[in-house]
């Protein structure tokens, strides 16, 4: 579980996250909304460590970190993952490469052992003939999923992901959201992801954190967004008429 309490960040005075309190639980997919400026890559940033808020706790399993020694921090930040939102794979690496890329660099594993890793986690993600391959000779949706092999690959128990459907269509971004949320469900991960995807909401949104203005403006899960009165919060779901319609049903429903 992670916990956020009266967060604070502001840059050349201009003050990008104001007092945001929270949680997100192990073992469920947690997914932060709003607009653009609305405060969430900061945000993120800030619970990834590579941004200092000015005040507020952040804590991970009961560790603040802002308590933890610089060694802590290192070895806390190593139990995340991350799948940013370009997938941002080296280029000249192969799949394989890239998946094993984290063991190399952070680990002391056998080669034998990180091999054998990085195989469990390429056929986790149903990438099971790509391993030699280059990212430049595979699709995007299978990109997404490389970068999903290498966040997973050291075991973390943090996963982030930014705007992880990203250029993907339809079909593909709800596959990729399934992966996400069994992936999350199979190893009771805390899963945090930045996103804008209606899509993602109404498919995997266990709890949703909604920021405005660098506020924090509403949370919940996805059957309560489509049943809130809080105007900021339809104004940005409600978009759409095809989320016009799903609001239509929820309040036939609750009529």
């Amino acid at each position: 579980m992670i916990e956020v309490k009266d967060l604070h960040k502001a840059f050349g005075g201009t003050e990008v996250l104001k007092g945001i309190s929270t949680t997100f639980e192990k073992g469920k997919t947690n997914l932060i909304i709003g607009q653009s400026g609305s405060g969430k890559t900061v945000f993120m940033k800030c619970l990834l460590g590579l941004i200092t808020p000015d005040s507020g706790i952040i804590s991970y399993n009961g560790q603040v970190y802002s308590e933890l020694s610089p060694s802590k921090q290192r070895d806390l930040r190593q139990e995340m993952g991350m799948v940013f939102q370009g997938s941002a794979l080296f280029d000249s690496m192969t799949v394989e490469g890239n998946v094993m890329f984290p063991l190399e660099m952070f680990t002391r594993k056998s080669q034998e052992e990180m091999q054998d890793r990085v195989d469990f986690v390429l056929k986790r993600v149903n990438l099971i003939d790509a391993h030699k391959k280059f990212p430049s000779e595979i699709s995007g949706g299978m990109q997404k999923r490389v970068a999903i092999a290498r966040a997973i690959v050291m075991n973390p128990q943090y996963l982030f992901c930014d705007e992880p459907n990203s250029g993907l269509d339809p079909k593909t971004a709800i596959i990729i959201d399934n992966l996400i949320k069994e992936i999350t469900e199979e190893y009771n991960i805390t899963t945090v992801i930045n996103t804008h995807d209606m899509n993602s909401v109404m498919e995997i949104g266990e709890k949703i954190v909604f920021l405005k203005n660098g506020h924090k403006a509403w949370e919940g899960t996805k059957q309560q967004i489509f049943r809130t009165d809080n105007k900021a919060v339809t104004d940005f779901v409600y978009s759409s008429e095809l989320f016009k319609k799903v609001r239509q049903m929820y309040q036939e429903e609750r009529d």
